[in-house]
């Protein structure tokens, strides 16, 4: 069984909670999924004001409350920190690592998602992916450009022996899917299997959501201990049959409602939840019969 926990779901999410998770969450991996379009555009701005910075604003704070635990309990950590600059978010963690002891880690930095000088380059050839019409932008406006990598190279980083990967885009549930992957080695090309690790990776991308955040509405969908909301923990089995699940000192709840509510988050569609690796079909999705409310399957894939 690998143990992958969630240390954050946004770029300026709680810090504490990942600090609790890493301590007691007896994990294989932990990863911090920070990053939106608002977000990436936001660290491109300052990149370019500073072609030294343009990473996590957080990112010194949330590798400071994690690395001992991390390290003590030999939990390999993924993150997408390092937004418009990976490679000086890969030298920052490098100078935190050695001045808290810890120069025998390796560290990964991950590139290639950057294709703004590609869409400058072609402006007059885009077309909107949504309407099949050429894309009319001002090239002044164009401020962010990135693809949205898939598994392989956070799997190739993991085949090093990283113990950190620092990426920056990289499709939000691929960051779950990659250390799953690569240590149950299953084929790219499995696409049932892949749809299965997207749907746990889905679950898990948003950190708190799932184990409450989305779901409570005050009145009639009560969250206990909300104001201390839990990190989501992720069980899961060689054949992908995942456990949500969170350290019990923590607030917030998983059930079969949290985890129906996260997995139709921000999809378009669930019948085509169109990621690098797959398109998976979420309409299939069971509750197991044999585990309890809070495991999961992924059945069928298109």
């Amino acid at each position: 069984m690998i143990r992958i926990g969630t240390g954050c779901g946004t770029e300026n999410d709680r810090v504490r909670p990942a600090g609790d998770l890493a301590k007691e969450g007896k994990l294989d991996y932990l990863v911090f999924e920070s990053l939106a379009e608002r977000t990436i555009a936001l660290a491109q701005l300052r990149r370019l004001e500073n072609p030294e910075i343009g990473y996590s604003q957080f990112l010194k704070e949330r590798f400071e409350i994690v690395l001992k635990p991390c390290y003590e309990a030999g939990t390999k950590i993924i993150t997408n920190m390092g937004a418009a600059n990976p490679k000086a978010a890969g030298a920052y963690v490098r100078q935190i690592v050695n001045s808290m002891g810890y120069q025998d880690l390796k560290i990964a930095a991950i590139t290639g998602d950057d294709c703004s000088e590609y869409i400058h380059e072609n402006l007059d050839t885009l077309i909107d992916f949504d309407t099949n019409q050429p894309l009319k932008l001002d090239p002044k406006s164009v401020i962010s450009a990135n693809a949205y990598l898939g598994v392989e190279p956070i799997i190739k980083a993991l085949e090093k022996n990283a113990d950190i990967v620092i990426t920056g885009r990289v499709g939000d549930p691929v960051l779950f899917m990659a250390p799953l992957i690569y240590e149950y080695n299953w084929d790219l090309n499995d696409y049932d299997m892949m749809g299965q690790a997207q749907a746990i990776g889905h679950l898990l991308e948003c950190g708190c959501l799932v184990t409450g955040g989305l779901f409570a509405d005050g009145v009639y969908k009560v969250v206990p201990d909300i104001a201390h909301l839990g990190l989501p923990i992720a069980e899961v089995e060689a054949d992908g049959t995942a456990v949500i699940t969170k350290i019990e000192s923590s607030g917030g709840i998983v059930s079969c409602d949290t985890c129906k509510e996260q997995i139709l988050y921000e999809i378009h569609n669930p019948k085509q939840y169109i990621q690098p690796n797959v398109i998976a079909d979420f309409s299939s999705i069971k509750r197991s019969r044999t585990k309890s409310c809070q495991s999961y399957r992924r059945s069928r894939l298109r």
